[in-house]
């Protein structure tokens, strides 16, 4: 049985006394496009910086392919790739300087090192720009020179640690384009972090982490699943009058997250006519939705994802 590409097992992480990450445990197949999702705090950066090596484990097991980071740290540089959140490149470098720098590095070099480069430079759509001083390029192309360094030694595992972060939409669709490319042409595994749940929904699998804890694992429509049905909220001056209100009279189940108050039903227009019948005087505004990944992580930890939570 061959190995998994990744494989997290009883991680947790301190800071001093602060708990980053709590026995977070879960694999990840070859292959996948697999996205941590969670807001600031969550744990997200934890996570990547000890499954890139830059922070020693002291709780727990993680292994590439096999190879553990704690007594195979060389093996398993090289099979990663690594995408920082923060830019790496050097801005009075060009953009092939920038490659070269990384490719000394790695020990690429001859023959294989222009192939790579010619490969990387096509796919990224930088040929004409490799040249260019990188301080004089866009957020976006600026991103897609960091991808080329990251997979110029032909990784197994690319590590993206909030990718999308400072691009716009038209580069963020480049970026994943791109992504998509690595996975079915060279079955690259692809682990990234966001807080961005529209990006998560572009994952195989996803992990949702909160607090350092591990709350939700599995494909975007499965977790949407398990909320089921439809998702009414509503906005109101009075959220416990109204949740004690549709409890006493109309038996439905509903919580308060964030001044909001929410619910779920089989039935959400149904259900909606119902309550303006019941309690109009105490709605505001009321929504009608499917459920989300939002739905998901409120139904999970009680609050919305945006929600900002003290350590």
């Amino acid at each position: 049985m061959s190995p998994r590409a990744v494989s997290i097992e009883n991680v947790s992480h301190f800071y001093g006394k602060r708990q980053a990450l709590a026995d977070v445990s879960l694999s990840i197949d070859p292959g996948e496009i697999f996205v941590f999702l969670g807001p600031n705090g969550g744990g997200k950066s934890t996570l990547f910086r000890l499954l890139s090596t830059l922070m020693p484990l002291r709780h727990g097991s993680i292994s590439i392919y096999g190879r553990t980071v704690t007594t195979h740290q060389h093996e398993v540089r090289q099979q990663i790739g690594v995408v920082f959140q923060m830019p790496s490149l050097d801005k009075k470098l060009t953009v092939q300087e920038n490659i070269d720098q990384q490719a000394a590095l790695y020990g690429v070099t001859g023959q294989t090192l222009k192939d790579r480069t010619t490969l990387l430079l096509d796919k990224l759509e930088l040929t004409d720009r490799q040249n260019d001083i990188a301080e004089d390029l866009s957020g976006g192309l600026r991103r897609r020179v960091e991808l080329a360094k990251g997979m110029l030694h032909s990784p197994k595992v690319l590590l993206l640690d909030e990718p999308s972060t400072g691009l716009d939409p038209a580069a963020r669709q480049a970026m994943w384009r791109y992504l998509e490319f690595l996975r079915t042409d060279q079955g690259v595994t692809i682990v990234l972090t966001s807080h961005l749940l529209e990006e998560a929904e572009k994952a195989d699998r996803i992990a949702i982490l909160d607090q350092g804890r591990l709350v939700a694992l599995n494909t975007p429509d499965a977790l949407k699943d398990q909320i089921g049905g439809d998702t009414i909220t509503i906005r109101t001056r009075q959220p416990q009058a109204l949740i004690e209100k549709l409890k006493r009279e109309l038996n439905l189940t509903a919580s308060e997250v964030s001044d909001l108050v929410r619910l779920e039903t089989e039935d959400g227009p149904g259900t909606i006519r119902t309550i303006m019948q019941t309690a109009s005087d105490l709605v505001d505004a009321i929504t009608l939705a499917k459920p989300s990944l939002e739905d998901v992580f409120i139904a999970m930890t009680g609050r919305q994802f945006t929600e900002e939570v003290t350590p």
